[in-house]
């Protein structure tokens, strides 16, 4: 889509673009009775991101052609990122999946802007994850930050205060020419906005490979909290309601913005859809937080909606769509940044840091006052209605009057043609089997380093080092622990545990496994540092939904995580599809970004990651198989990607999940590491990382137990397994409950002094701070300081 100006706006009859439609561009303002008056007027609904048969059940539900701005209000909110009309089908799987006792401590489920729970004690806790992929790639920093800000106004549009974000980002090769442009931006986007609301930045995932080349993936996740009484829902009920816009004013950034950004994919050889990306202020965003918080405690919103893709349009239809009646809108109270933008560019806008409430009458004055107080900017510019209409003016005319639910929520919903790819079997059939491994000391010694040293399990500090993790002070665990944990309440120290996961790898070569295996990981994240998993949120990051074998990939993709979490029984409690995350006709890896949360009743109780008193037990909790394809030895030290991902126990996941659970309460473990990639190895190596200390390690037994060759015991990433630190005296407790709850445990060692090394007998042997020293060189030497 061509960047619209003042006088070439999307669907303005002023402009001579015309892909659709037949008949003569007229003059003048495109008003509802125009519109009716002239039905053969050429619109360019094309260019908009409409397909002709969209275009034509506009025309249908109208009973004419829309008008310039209901054009353009329709494409975006019809967009693939707005409408998820490709996904919608199988999404639908998470509520049908939902079990009643999954259900016991949901409050707000998929549908909302974001999901809550019950934590207990009367309070309640708001997560959700989202993309902000393609708006990363054209302009990184403003992209990330964006995202993080749209994010955190989801959260806050539920009534609750934003208290943690977290990011899942994915980019590609290390090397490449672009990787440092994106990066670069990414990272400072992602601090610099949530460093400046002063949110701590408590986990994530950074990943680096060639198939995000074109297409990074930036993630978002945000955490709030708030009393069960505070709970809001974006709707606008009660005729003669007044509805208030708020916040920053509206502006010529980000026409379209993602909602059409996020629709296409990239591609150097024809047209895309590149309109601005959005600009965000972190610092007018931190007052419209604390703004809104006042107007909640005070009981002056009736209801509420953030403006994020899609602006106007999104807000004003999904407010009337959700509420009991309809609302008249007057355009022109809307405070512009650009007093030359067109009414359809102000409905497109997706310029950030704006709410939308729902104020009654008697509410008005004091609503005024206290946004007067805060400094942010307001204009009333409507009212709840009894026509079931959407009616928008525009200097004195109407220029939009439609059903608003055929806006926001019954928009075209597309069942694509998916099957099996040609080539899924073959790549499951080259397997990691033959691929020589190491057998000396010195061949695993090198193996091992290089693993260290690979750019997706080096140091990530030079990333999260730029992040605050420890703001508001309520943080009590964070990167690079397995779980960032944030306290609620600081009377009972009530506090909640999240981790997002995700590996593209596992995704390819079996999409179903892999969306089940980034679940399992989060939710053993969040049980490794104690807490009791509760609720998930997922960001399904995938590419054109147009390529039979992409809506396979998703299909399976959600079906696995759907019959996943009912094993688990834990609720997906909303999220985010990003699509047409291709560039040209190669799409990314599947990759569906999965955040589980859990709770804890006391953080004073929280597990870290890494041991710190010599002569503790170490224990490895799960079985060891043969599980090297698309691990990360296969891919470092052979760049082979083939065979099937680990197996998936979920039954094993839970009883481990139990037993972590109970041992952190209990006082069992002093730290625990759940094994993921890299397998063994890399979680002996984080673990003498987080605090500088030694350990001492034996395999025998374990190869013994499990019948396992030394590389397979160090780098296999059999999942339902995690690597605990038991004290001396709680040994023989500890072991009793793993044996009363068969859950297999093995003695494989003992921490070693503070500065030591990380020793497997008879094999190899590392000093504490060369490992270090590998681990951080790799980022800061790609990227610099």
């Amino acid at each position: 889509m061509a960047q619209p100006t003042s006088t070439d706006a999307p669907g303005s009859p002023s402009s001579s673009r015309s892909s659709g439609g037949s008949g003569t561009p007229v003059t003048g303002l495109d008003t509802v009775a125009r519109a009716g008056a002239t039905p053969d007027v050429a619109q360019p609904w094309r260019e908009l991101g409409l397909r002709e048969e969209e275009y034509g059940r506009i025309r249908e539900i109208l009973g004419r052609r829309p008008t310039s701005a209901e054009l353009a209000m329709y494409s975006v909110m019809w967009s693939e990122h707005c409408s998820y009309k490709s996904s919608k089908v199988h999404l639908r799987q998470f509520g049908e999946k939902t079990t009643e006792a999954m259900r016991e401590h949901l409050m707000v489920g998929i549908g909302e802007n974001a999901g809550v729970v019950d934590v207990g004690d009367g309070w309640a806790v708001t997560f959700k994850v989202e993309s902000h992929n393609h708006p990363s790639f054209v302009e990184p920093h403003q992209g990330a930050a964006t995202g993080v800000g749209g994010i955190v106004r989801d959260i806050l549009a539920m009534g609750a205060r934003p208290v943690a974000v977290m990011d899942q980002l994915r980019f590609g090769a290390v090397d490449h020419p672009d990787t440092a442009r994106v990066v670069h931006g990414v990272v400072a986007g992602v601090g610099g906005y949530g460093n400046c609301l002063g949110l701590p930045n408590v986990g994530g995932e950074v990943v680096f490979d060639t198939v995000y080349q074109g297409n990074p993936l930036v993630n978002a996740l945000a955490v709030g909290v708030m009393r069960h009484e505070d709970l809001h829902l974006a709707n606008a009920t009660g005729a003669g309601n007044k509805v208030v816009l708020f916040g920053a004013r509206t502006g010529g950034d980000g026409i379209g913005g993602v909602s059409v950004l996020a629709s296409e994919t990239f591609d150097a050889t024809g047209p895309a859809k590149r309109p601005s990306v959005q600009v965000g202020d972190p610092f007018a965003e931190k007052v419209l937080i604390e703004c809104c918080l006042e107007l909640f405690g005070a009981g002056l919103v009736e209801g509420i909606q953030d403006l994020g893709g899609a602006g106007l349009s999104c807000a004003t239809s999904e407010l009337a769509s959700a509420g009991d009646g309809g609302m008249h809108v007057e355009l022109d109270t809307v405070l512009l940044r650009d007093p030359s933008l067109s009414c359809e560019e102000i409905l497109m806008s997706e310029s950030q840091e704006r709410m939308m409430a729902v104020v009654r009458p008697e509410h008005l004055d004091r609503f005024l006052e206290v946004v007067r107080r805060w400094d942010v900017e307001t204009s009333v510019v409507g009212e709840v209605t009894g026509t079931g209409r959407l009616v928008i003016t525009w200097r004195g005319e109407v220029v939009v009057d439609v059903p608003p639910r055929t806006v926001a929520h019954d928009g075209p919903v597309y069942e694509r043609p998916y099957a099996r790819p040609s080539w899924q079997d073959a790549l499951q059939a080259d397997t990691a089997a033959a691929l020589p491994r190491p057998t000396s000391g010195e061949e695993l010694r090198a193996t091992l380093l290089r693993l260290v040293a690979s750019p997706n399990l080096a140091d990530k500090g030079w990333v999260t080092d730029q992040y605050d993790r420890y703001v508001l002070g309520n943080t009590a665990l964070a990167t690079p622990d397995d779980a960032g944990v944030v306290r609620v309440d600081e009377a009972t120290g009530l506090g909640v545990a999240v981790s997002t996961d995700a590996n593209g790898r596992y995704g390819y070569l079996d999409p179903y496994a892999g969306a089940q295996l980034a679940l399992a990981e989060a939710y053993r994240n969040v049980a490794t540092v104690g807490a009791r998993p509760l609720a998930v949120t997922d960001c399904l990051n995938f590419g054109s939904p147009e390529d039979p074998d992409v809506m396979w990939q998703l299909q399976q993709a959600v079906t696995g995580l759907a019959d996943a979490c009912q094993v688990l029984g834990v609720p997906v409690t909303g999220g985010n599809v990003s699509l047409y995350n291709s560039t040209a006709d190669v799409p990314i890896h599947p990759t569906p970004v999965v955040g589980v949360l859990g709770v804890l009743d006391d953080v004073a109780r929280r597990t870290p990651s890494g041991w710190r008193a010599p002569g503790q037990a170490l224990y490895l909790l799960g079985a060891t198989r043969l599980e090297l394809d698309g691990s990360a030895w296969a891919e470092v030290e052979h760049g082979h990607l083939g065979g099937r991902p680990p197996a998936v126990d979920l039954e094993a996941e839970r009883l481990l999940a139990d037993v972590l659970v109970n041992a952190s309460r209990d006082g069992l473990v002093d730290a625990a590491h759940d094994l993921s990639e890299g397998g063994l190895a890399q979680a002996l190596v984080e673990g003498c990382l987080r605090y500088g200390v030694g350990a001492r390690v034996w395999l025998d037994e374990l190869r013994e137990r499990d019948g396992v060759d030394a590389a397979t015991a160090l780098f296999s990433e059999s999942t339902a397994r995690v690597l605990v630190s038991v004290p001396r005296s709680e040994e023989v407790r500890f072991t009793d409950v793993c044996a009363a709850r068969r859950q297999p445990a093995l003695r494989v060692g003992v921490v070693d002094e503070a500065g030591g090394a990380l020793d497997v007998q008879g094999l190899l042997s590392v000093p504490v701070e060369e490992l270090r020293a590998v681990s951080t060189a790799t980022l800061r030497e790609a990227f610099g300081g």
